[in-house]
């Protein structure tokens, strides 16, 4: 039987794979596994927030019924991005967290992830632990026991406050435009930037429940980019559904993307005495030319597996104070416990003002290295990769790049698919040689 929960929780199409009666059952185990209800004198306690998501009017009243009738009283937060649920159980002093989002995912999927108490992500043994509980015959509170539920009122007050307090200087002067992907961020990013001093125009903030995604935020750039240029706006800012993440645009309209944002947020930090160790966390998909531009500024790169909880792991170990994914998933663990696409964002455009420079300028810390990713579908993607075929072909085109490019082969962690991602000096030698080892990838299927 497959795991329930993947790389973020629990996501699948809403009402079909993931049902109200599903995530009744998720939330009660959860809250048994986590607030261990009856194991001191306070009722335990919920933060749940949700993205616009239509179905997650849905499924947020299944979590509070599963919560309650478990015995946890339930603090709603309405739609708030994930970061802030995130935060809001640590400043709420709550056993545990649940946010209701699939994040970048279209519409009609859903999703629930949860943080423990603190706000923290749950490691795979919790995750475990949670889904051989479904089935539990635990016996239910009755009468004054179980469960209440309230609204929070003052959630994105908390929130905004919070990352206002987070942010090294004044926005002002700045311009800029947010795409707020019509979902959770759509109020809090425009209001958070405008009380750091930035004048905001904000775009794709009108969330109906169906439009979260679509054609918008950070996955879909044109329209930002148009509007920055049509604005002329200093930089523009695109979110996804759940505003964990987020990507840049400059005056110019060019992307900047995650990789080139850790460049940027590396240097302020170092400048600031705040870079511990001169290091930072990176994934294994990092454009080779931050690690080249990174090694010649005196800045050293710590590697990890793909996905922000590996760069979280790490971070914890190590006690270093920035990591992140090339998607634009920022991890500042210093200021929050969980990727935050509004802390990247206003921590980026805190350096551009403070240092004068246009975000293009401080961008090209890094210069990225031509890199062709080609997704091959396979029957068995464990044994393709580890096929001696594919094995010799990646050494040969390893090989033949030498130290000008790199080569990263891997099974998706969700799809039966082969991920094939090389760089090189030029478009044209990343792409053919991307495209051989695709053919190789192909036929050893």
């Amino acid at each position: 039987m497959a795991r329930l929960f993947g790389t973020d929780g629990v996501r699948g199409l809403a009402n079909s794979d993931l049902t109200p009666e599903l995530v009744l059952k998720v939330a009660a185990s959860a809250a048994r596994v986590l607030a261990r209800p009856g194991d001191g004198a306070r009722r335990p306690v919920a933060v749940v927030g949700r993205d616009p998501r239509a179905s997650g009017e849905m499924l947020q009243a299944a979590v509070c019924a599963g919560l309650a009738a478990a015995g946890v009283d339930v603090m709603q937060v309405g739609v708030l991005p994930t970061p802030g649920v995130a935060f809001l159980v640590g400043d709420l002093d709550a056993d545990l967290g649940v946010m209701i989002s699939a994040s970048h995912n279209p519409m009609p999927d859903n999703g629930i992830k949860f943080f423990t108490s603190g706000g923290h992500k749950l490691s795979d043994a919790l995750e475990d632990e949670i889904e051989a509980g479904l089935d539990s015959a635990a016996e239910r509170p009755t009468g004054a026991a179980v469960g209440r539920v309230y609204d929070v009122a003052d959630a994105h007050d908390r929130y905004v406050a919070h990352l206002l307090a987070a942010t090294p200087n004044r926005l002002d002067g700045l311009k800029v435009v947010v795409d707020c992907a019509n979902g959770a961020a759509w109020a809090t990013a425009p209001r958070a930037y405008r009380e750091a001093g930035a004048e905001v125009i904000a775009m794709h903030a009108l969330p109906d429940g169906v439009n979260i995604n679509e054609a918008c935020g950070s996955t879909h750039l044109d329209d930002l980019r148009a509007a920055v240029l049509r604005e002329g706006a200093d930089l523009g800012i695109a979110h996804d559904g759940d505003a964990d993440r987020c990507l840049a645009v400059d005056a110019a309209g060019e992307v900047v993307d995650g990789d080139q944002i850790m460049a940027v947020l590396a240097l302020a930090m170092r400048d600031a005495g705040e870079l511990t160790e001169d290091s930072f966390v990176v994934t294994v998909m990092s454009n080779l030319g931050l690690h080249v531009a990174m090694r010649d500024l005196g800045v050293k790169l710590r590697t990890t597996a793909v996905g922000d909880r590996y760069v979280l792991e790490e971070l914890r170990a190590t006690g270093l104070a920035l990591g992140g994914e090339q998607s634009g998933h920022v991890l500042l663990p210093g200021h929050a416990t969980t990727g935050d696409g509004l802390l990247t964002a206003i921590r980026l455009m805190a350096r551009v003002a403070d240092t004068g420079k246009p975000l293009a300028e401080l961008a090209a810390a890094m210069t990225k290295m031509p890199q062709v990713l080609v997704n091959v579908r396979v029957a068995d993607k464990a044994a393709v990769a580890a096929s001696p075929e594919v094995s010799a072909a990646v050494v040969e085109v390893e090989t033949e790049l030498g130290d000008t490019g790199r080569v990263l082969l891997r099974p998706s962690g969700t799809e039966q698919l082969v991920r094939v991602m090389v760089e090189a000096p030029t478009q044209e030698a990343a792409q053919g040689a991307a495209d051989r080892l695709a053919a190789v990838v192909a036929t050893a299927s």
